[in-house]
């Protein structure tokens, strides 16, 4: 049966997500996004401009197409309640309802989900409803902390003590957050994202990754929505240890079992962001979706058909035997417009040559007038496959240094001499 499968989204994350449901011959793509994302457009049957959020016009939309899924690929759809509306009209969603959303969207939710489940690898944290007794027990307490607004934040919103902020600088943020805190453990080691395909039951694996968020080579400047990631061959990361990787996978398995308990069954994409500290992974956050941008790694090398596990998300029946990648690394490198993150300029015409080698996927960039044109978040990136991370960054770097016009992009990520440091790192505390 032909499937009629609808992207929410229109970035890079998305453009991921709909080439590789596009494999499937069979599959007719429908895509909801607030701009024209280039690549999306050129994949999709039909686009209908709105915000990811306008619930009621998707709804609508969705009906009239008469779709058979959705494939939610931002944050902000899922806490507004998208899949809860769509499954009401008989629309199996990628991605968990409002309430499941929780583990990403209330970061409050999570922590202590964690704890009344006691699931491995949950930091001593405080939850902070007052701001003043958050910056009195800031005042009070002896060491570094992470200051994390409870809501969504776009990936910039935390601010970490002995990093980015000091003692005052942390007390002046939490007075400029509207809503809760939640106060944890400054945590130190190593970050990995490792994502799965979850279907209520059964939760699959994908190739772990490493994000870059710093905005600059050498993890220097502001933190961004992420400048680049990695992945290794054979789908671990060096610094990581199988133990660890156990158990990380078992933290998620814990949190998806302990949410089908609770009557909040977990569909869709887990995101594990993890810290690997001296004494193994601890939890940074949950994603209720594929990171952006780790969509693009894993999903270039995904070989087995989309289309058939969103069939299989939807009915309970996932299995292992769904989900195969290539035995390769991969290296994802973003382009950004001048000033970004912080006061990033729009509007500028820039050339991307034809490339043999790396795929390209577009992000926050739009077509006018025959050119491509940069907005005001991260434009486009590319993703280099090979046998050896060397070989996948060099396709990368070749691919994002050939693009003319007002971007930049980080030259490190992916780079043998970065991996090393961070093997380096992990030595060092253990």
């Amino acid at each position: 049966m032909d499937m009629k499968i609808l992207v929410v989204g229109g970035g890079g994350r998305e453009h991921a997500i709909a080439r590789a449901l596009a494999r499937n011959t069979k599959t007719e793509i429908y895509s909801v996004m607030a701009r024209r994302n280039p690549g999306i457009c050129c994949l999709a049957k039909k686009v209908f401009p709105a915000k990811e959020t306008e619930i009621h016009k998707i709804v609508a939309f969705a009906k009239e197409e008469s779709l058979n899924y959705a494939f939610i690929g931002p944050e902000a759809p899922l806490e507004t309640g998208i899949v809860d509306a769509l499954e009401a009209v008989g629309i199996s969603c990628i991605g968990p309802t409002k309430a499941a959303a929780r583990l990403e969207t209330d970061k409050a939710f999570c922590r202590e989900m964690m704890e009344q489940h006691h699931i491995d690898g949950c930091p001593k944290y405080r939850v902070f409803h007052n701001p003043s007794e958050a910056i009195d027990f800031i005042q009070d307490h002896d060491g570094d902390l992470a200051v994390k607004p409870i809501g969504l934040t776009g990936g910039k919103g935390v601010k970490i003590m002995g990093e980015q902020v000091d003692r005052e600088g942390a007390i002046r943020y939490v007075k400029s957050v509207n809503g809760g805190l939640v106060l944890e453990e400054r945590l130190i080691g190593e970050e990995f994202t490792l994502q799965a395909f979850v279907d209520g039951t059964h939760i699959i694996p994908m190739p772990l990754v490493q994000d870059h968020k710093r905005a600059y080579d050498g993890d220097t400047g502001p933190n961004t929505g992420g400048m680049g990631s990695y992945t290794m061959p054979d789908h671990s990361l060096p610094f990581v240890t199988k133990s660890d990787y156990t158990k990380a996978l078992d933290i998620m398995k814990s949190v998806v079992a302990a949410m089908g308990r609770t009557g909040q069954p977990y569909n869709g994409i887990l995101y594990g962001q993890f810290m690997n500290t001296s004494t193994g992974p601890k939890v940074i956050e949950f994603n209720a979706r594929l990171g952006d941008p780790e969509a693009m790694n894993v999903l270039s090398l995904l070989t087995s058909d989309l289309s058939e596990i969103v069939r299989s998300i939807a009915d309970g029946s996932l299995s292992a035997s769904q989900v195969v990648f290539e035995p390769k690394a991969t290296v994802c490198k973003y382009l950004v417009p001048d000033g970004y993150p912080d006061s990033p300029h729009a509007g500028d015409i820039i050339q991307v040559p034809e490339q043999d080698k790396a795929l390209l996927y577009y992000a926050n960039i739009e077509e006018q007038g025959g050119n491509l044109v940069t907005l005001t978040s991260r434009t486009l990136a590319f993703v280099g496959k090979g046998d050896t991370l060397e070989e996948a960054e060099m396709v990368a770097e070749s691919a994002a240094s050939s693009v003319k016009g007002k971007v930049r992009h980080r030259r490190d990520v992916g780079t043998r001499k970065l991996l090393d440091q961070r093997i380096a790192h992990m030595k060092e505390l253990r």
